[in-house]
C-alpha cells in the first residue's frame, strides 16, 4: 500500500511536470513564433515600396555588409512567370523557376501569402513571405527559424535540473505522506474492529470485518461439530472410509479403512497410492477422477473388499475423492457357490441324459413290448424336453452372469406382451385361464430377444401357477420418462416367508408342485438377471389364495 501511494504521488507530480513544460514551451514558441512572422511581414512591406520605386537597386545595396542588421533575412524578387529576377544570397542564373512554389502562387492569386517549410533536420524550419507588386512581380522575404525541437534541446540543461528537483521533492513528499496516511491504518485493531479511532471512510470495512469475524467463529464452531460427528459416525462404521483431496492425499481415513489398508494415523496428509499401491486401486482411482466413479476388487489379509470410489467436485472443479471398502468376503464366497452349484448342475445333467439314450436303446433293440412302447416314448419325450429347457436357462443365466453387453435397441414392450400372448395361448387355454394385453405402446432400449423372455417367463409362471378359470393380465404402460411391465394372475399366490426369495436359482415354494408343472426353478432368476441388465427395478406382491403381481419398472435411458 504504502508503495502504490508513494508511486502515485510520484506519477502525479512527474505527469504535472511534464504537462507544464509542454504547456510553456508550446506557448513560448506560439509567442516567439508570432512576433517573428509580424517583423517579417513589415520588412516585406518597407521593402516591396522600395523594390517598386528604385528596382534591384535597393536589392542590391541590401547586401550583408552595408546593412548587417538585416543579415538574416534573404530577399527575392520573382518576375510573373516565375523567374527569379534577383536573390540577396545566390546568383538568380543559378536559380530555378519558382512558379510553382505555394507562396509565390498564392502571392499571384490574393496579394499576399505566408508559408513555413521544414529542413531536412527536426531543428530548423524557414518561414517565407511573399508579395505581389504592382508591375505583377512578386517579392519574397525568408528567414530560417529554430523549431520546438531545437528550442526544447536548447533548454534541456535547465529543464533536467528542474526534473530533478521536483523528482526529489516530490519523493519526499510522496514518502512523508505514504507514512502519515498508512500510520492509522498500520495500527488497526482487527481482533476488536469497532474500537479503533481511524479514518470514517474505514469504519464501513470494519463494520464489515466484525460482522465476519463473529460469522467465522460461528462457522468455526459449527464445522467444530459436525467433524465431530463425521469422526464419531466414521469411527463406528464397519465399512473403511478415506477422504482424499485433488491430488490423492488422504485427509481423513477411519479405523476400519485403517485394518484394511494395514496404516494408521501416521498416513495423514501422505498420498495414499504410498499406502496401497496395488494395480487394481490405481486403476480405480484413475477412473473416478476421469468419469466420477471407479470400482475395484482387492483382497487383503484373507478377505475380499469392493471399493467404490467418487470424485467430489466444487463448482465445478474436481475437489478430491471419497473411498468406500465393503466386506464382500461371504457375498462372493455365495456367488462362487452359485456359480459352482450352476456348474454341478450342468454336469449332472449327463445323468438322466444317458437314462434317456438307454431307454431308447432298449426300444431300438426291440427288448421293449409293443404296448410298452408308448409309455418309453412319451417318457423319453417329456424329460428330454424337460432337460433342454433346464439347459438352456442355466446357460443364459450363464451369459447373463458373465455381463457381456449385446447389441441394443428401441423395443415396443406392448409389441413384446402381445407376441408373448400369442405364444402361450395355447397353454393358457389348455389350463383353462385367460390371458390378456392391456395398455399401451411404451418403448424402451434393450435386447429384444432377453426382453421377451423375460415377459414369456413371467407369463409362463403365471399361467403353472394359476387355477383353473383363473386369468393373467399383461399391462404395459410408460411411466414417467421410463415404461412398466405388470403381469398380475389369480394363482395360488406366494406365502410371505418365500417372498425375498422366488428370485433365487433353483429355489421352489412347493417343489412337488414345480416338479408336476415342469418348472425347472430358474425363471424368476432369469426375469431378475435380464432386469438387472436393463438397470430396471422388479418388485413383487402376493397373498396366498389371492394371486401375485410382478412390477418391472424401466429407466428413461438404460446406459
Amino acid at each position: 500500500m504504502t508503495k502504490k501511494i508513494f508511486w502515485s504521488i510520484m506519477l502525479v507530480a512527474a505527469g504535472v511536470l511534464a504537462a507544464n513544460i509542454v504547456i510553456v514551451m508550446g506557448c513560448l514558441y506560439e509567442y516567439y513564433q508570432g512576433i517573428q512572422e509580424k517583423q517579417l511581414r513589415d520588412e516585406l512591406h518597407l521593402a516591396a515600396c522600395a523594390v517598386e520605386s528604385e528596382g534591384t537597386a535597393y536589392l542590391e545595396r541590401l547586401g550583408h555588409d552595408t546593412m548587417p542588421q538585416i543579415a538574416d533575412y534573404r530577399f527575392t524578387w520573382i518576375a510573373a512567370n516565375g523567374t527569379v529576377l534577383y536573390d540577396t544570397s545566390v546568383t538568380a542564373d543559378n536559380m530555378e523557376n519558382h512558379k510553382d512554389r505555394t507562396e509565390v502562387r498564392e502571392a499571384l492569386e490574393k496579394g499576399e501569402s505566408t508559408k513555413v517549410r521544414y529542413s531536412a533536420t527536426l531543428t530548423e524550419q524557414t518561414m517565407y513571405c511573399a508579395k505581389a507588386l504592382s508591375d505583377g512581380t512578386v517579392l519574397r522575404v525568408s528567414i530560417s527559424q529554430l523549431t520546438v525541437f531545437s528550442l526544447a534541446l536548447g533548454m534541456l540543461q535547465p529543464m533536467v535540473i528542474v526534473g530533478i528537483l521536483t523528482v526529489v521533492f516530490s519523493a519526499v513528499l510522496a514518502r512523508w505522506m505514504a507514512k502519515r496516511i498508512l500510520r492509522p491504518l498500520n495500527t488497526l485493531d482487527l481482533d476488536h474492529p469497532l474500537e479503533n479511532d481511524t479514518y470514517a471512510e474505514i469504519s464501513p470495512l470494519l463494520r464489515r470485518i466484525h460482522q465476519q469475524r463473529q460469522q467465522i467463529t460461528r462457522q468455526m464452531r459449527d464445522l467444530k461439530e459436525r467433524a465431530d460427528e463425521f469422526l464419531q459416525i466414521s469411527s463406528h462404521m464397519n465399512e473403511g472410509l478415506v477422504l482424499l483431496d485433488s491430488v490423492g492425499r488422504v485427509l481423513s481415513i477411519n479405523p476400519a479403512a485403517r485394518r484394511i489398508f494395514g496404516t494408521d494415523n501416521g498416513c495423514m496428509g501422505q498420498e495414499f497410492l504410498l499406502i496401497d499401491h496395488s494395480h487394481e486401486l490405481t486403476a480405480a482411482l484413475d477412473k473416478a477422477m476421469k468419469n466420477g466413479h471407479g470400482e475395484a476388487l482387492i483382497s487383503r489379509c484373507g478377505r475380499e473388499y469392493q471399493l467404490d470410489l467418487s470424485r467430489i467436485e466444487s463448482e465445478g472443479e474436481p475437489a478430491g475423492t471419497v473411498l468406500l471398502a465393503f466386506d464382500v468376503t461371504e457375498r462372493s464366497a455365495a456367488e462362487r457357490g452359485r456359480r459352482e452349484f450352476t456348474a454341478n448342475v450342468s454336469h449332472e445333467l449327463k445323468t438322466p441324459l444317458q437314462s434317456i439314450s438307454g431307454s431308447a436303446e432298449l426300444l431300438e433293440s426291440g427288448v421293449v413290448r409293443q404296448e410298452d412302447v408308448p409309455g418309453f416314448v412319451g417318457m423319453i419325450r417329456t424329460e428330454a424336453a424337460r432337460l433342454e429347457n433346464l439347459v438352456e436357462d442355466i446357460i443364459r443365466l450363464s451369459r447373463l452372469d458373465e455381463g457381456v453387453r449385446l447389441p441394443e435397441e428401441p423395443v415396443d414392450l406392448y409389441r413384446i406382451a402381445k407376441d408373448v400372448v400369442s405364444a402361450l395361448q395355447g397353454q393358457a387355454a389348455a389350463k383353462q385361464v385367460q390371458l390378456a394385453v392391456s395398455g399401451e405402446s411404451a418403448a424402451v432400449t434393450g435386447v429384444g430377444t432377453y426382453l421377451y423372455e423375460m415377459v414369456y417367463n413371467l407369463c409362463d409362471n403365471a399361467i403353472k401357477y394359476n387355477v383353473e378359470g383363473g386369468s393373467v393380465v399383461i399391462t404395459v404402460a410408460p411411466s414417467g420418462s421410463g415404461a412398466e411391465l405388470t403381469v398380475r394372475d389369480t394363482g395360488i399366490g406366494i406365502p410371505r416367508e418365500h417372498q425375498d426369495r422366488v428370485f433365487e436359482r433353483f429355489f421352489r415354494v412347493d417343489k412337488s408342485r414345480s416338479k408336476a408343472s415342469g418348472g425347472t426353478g430358474l425363471g424368476l432368476s432369469i426375469v431378475k438377471h435380464i432386469a438387472q441388465y436393463h438397470h430396471a427395478a422388479v418388485s413383487l406382491s402376493s397373498r396366498v389364495g389371492e394371486g401375485t403381481t410382478i412390477r418391472v419398472a424401466f429407466p428413461a435411458k438404460q446406459s
